[in-house]
């Protein structure tokens, strides 16, 4: 569950967490840090972080605008981290189960994904859900 305060529920404070994987992709150590980095760059409308953290054979660079368009539209409540398997600091893919809650329009309503990541230029990057 997240910290009341700050998106991603690692931390206390963007300033210790996310901000360091924002301003450099590689500290995100494992897929999970990934995952959280990246929730935070959508509760804050960071389309650039979404498009770099996305592997580049699935980068959505044509959606960029709309994405961001609807992450800054709702409001975003909360991460749940479900499962997690593999991507570890020695392995080179995982994936997090994870749910994103947020209200949208006034209805609550949540993203399930049970997320694929991979390692592209030494450093993890989210590949897309495993089917």
């Amino acid at each position: 569950m997240s910290n009341k305060n700050y998106p991603c529920g690692k931390s206390d404070s963007y300033l210790n967490c996310c901000k360091e994987k924002h301003l450099n992709i590689t500290t995100a150590l494992t897929a999970e840090d990934l995952m959280r980095s990246r929730y935070t760059a959508f509760t804050k409308g960071m389309g650039d972080y979404l498009m770099n953290s996305h592997h580049s054979s699935t980068r959505p660079l044509k959606r960029k605008l709309e994405i961001v368009s609807w992450a800054n539209a709702v409001k975003w409540a909360q991460l749940e981290i479900i499962t997690k398997a593999e991507g570890g600091l020695n392995d080179q893919k995982g994936t997090v189960e994870f749910k994103a809650h947020f209200k949208e329009k006034g209805k609550k309503a949540f993203i399930h994904e049970n997320s694929k990541f991979i390692r592209e230029n030494g450093h993890w990057v989210y590949l897309g859900f495993k089917d």
